[in-house]
């Protein structure tokens, strides 16, 4: 009955048709509340500038939060100008600081439409955040676009290919054998193939990569990879969405995590920024963070520096 109540029943993803929003609201739709949510938040996200505007005349507050956040917010980090635009026309606060103590329109200067408001004097990027967002813009033109699901992938920082295969005590793997592999790896035995990684050394480190499983990521890896050192490996699970890991000097410190997701609450000034540049980057992401420059994809797709094959142990307890 909640979700009946009010008034927005059967909405779902689309929230464009501002005269189909217009009608549920003259017919006493709540501006205030769809389905456990704000509608304005909503409509920042998946909606068009004219239900975003609507929407805004509507609401008691247009800065009112959802998660910690404005719907501006939202509409800057979800890269909808427009809708930001509609949204300051209604008198949302760009300036108004929230995560990480980022401000909407100071967050927008990382983003690719730093003109989205006007700048009061004396805000702008610092060195070190106007550098980051350079590199993500120069890591995911690289990095370019490509299917991932399924891969696994290591970045190690400061280690070369050399380096990763003799701390995880890997050997070189025979031709014929990674023709027979990659002719059609799904066909071959899991737990061979699940041995089965490749190397490649890259600007600032490694990758280790694995396009048909999760090899990279299992905490007995990373932890060896991790020595005096940082990485972070991700699994694209074809089920579940990308899985992300932290490991440092040999301890797995973060675990389920979501590389290319956007901010959350709590995140420093650091990761705010860093999730707004790599959103739905999750590769870049996972280099980035280890400080990884590459300049192609060849380390994640292949053909990389080595195959090597790990020797048979337990990665899951280390």
């Amino acid at each position: 009955m909640a979700a009946e109540s009010d008034g927005w029943v059967g909405m779902g993803w689309d929230w464009t048709d501002v005269d189909g929003v217009r009608r549920r609201l003259d017919e006493g739709a709540d501006p205030e509340r769809w389905s456990g949510g704000r509608p304005l938040h909503r409509a920042a996200v998946f909606g068009s500038p004219g239900v975003v505007a609507e929407l805004a005349e509507r609401v008691a507050d247009v800065d009112a939060l959802e998660n910690g956040v404005t719907a501006l917010w939202e509409a800057v980090v979800s890269r909808k100008p427009e809708n930001a635009r509609a949204l300051a026309a209604a008198g949302a606060d760009p300036w108004r600081p929230s995560l990480g103590g980022w401000s909407p329109g100071r967050l927008s200067l990382a983003g690719p439409t730093p003109g989205l408001f006007p700048v009061p004097e004396g805000v702008c990027l610092t060195g070190t955040e106007r550098a980051a967002a350079e590199e993500a813009d120069r890591l995911i033109t690289a990095l370019g676009t490509f299917y991932y699901d399924g891969t696994g992938l290591a970045c190690v920082a400061g280690i070369d290919a050399a380096e990763a295969v003799g701390r995880l005590e890997a050997v070189p793997l025979a031709g014929d054998i990674i023709d027979e592999l990659l002719d059609d790896p799904y066909a071959y035995d899991t737990d061979e193939s699940l041995r089965i990684i490749g190397v490649t050394s890259v600007p600032g480190g490694c990758v280790v990569t694995q396009p048909w499983g999760y090899a990279p990521q299992m905490p007995g890896v990373l932890a060896r990879l991790s020595a005096d050192t940082v990485c972070y490996g991700i699994y694209a699970n074809p089920k579940s969405g990308n899985q992300g890991a932290i490991a440092r000097h040999g301890t797995v410190e973060g675990w389920d995590l979501h590389p290319g997701g956007g901010p959350h609450e709590n995140d420093t000034s650091e990761e705010v920024l860093a999730s707004y540049l790599y959103q739905y980057n999750p590769v870049a992401y996972s280099c980035a963070f280890a400080g990884l420059r590459p300049t192609d994809r060849r380390a994640v797709v292949g053909p990389p520096d080595a195959w090597v094959e790990l020797p048979r142990r337990d990665y899951w307890g280390h």
